[in-house]
């Protein structure tokens, strides 16, 4: 359901009937992945997660493990902070 680099490739789906009695599958929380921290980023206005994570981790769509690493859910929680931690490569 989900390529391997994602967050929600291991998370749980459950079946549940909506209001019109359709079966529908739904995706229950990603687990927190386990990350060793290789140091800290001191932002530049305008400085993406996209970007930060392409730099960082050779992958743009990993911006997640910059975000988890964070402990926050959102990546709009980041929006505001200036340092910012940076996952090990490897994971």
């Amino acid at each position: 359901m989900f390529d391997d680099n994602s967050r929600y490739r291991r998370a749980a789906t459950y079946v549940v009937t909506d209001r019109r009695g359709r079966e529908v599958t739904v995706v229950g929380p990603a687990p927190r992945l386990e990350q060793a921290l290789a140091g800290y980023h001191l932002r530049k206005e305008g400085q993406r997660l996209d970007i930060l994570a392409e730099r960082y981790l050779g992958d743009a769509t990993a911006f997640w493990r910059i975000v988890d690493l964070a402990g926050v859910v959102l990546p709009e929680a980041l929006s505001l902070e200036q340092e910012l931690p940076i996952p090990r490569r490897n994971g």
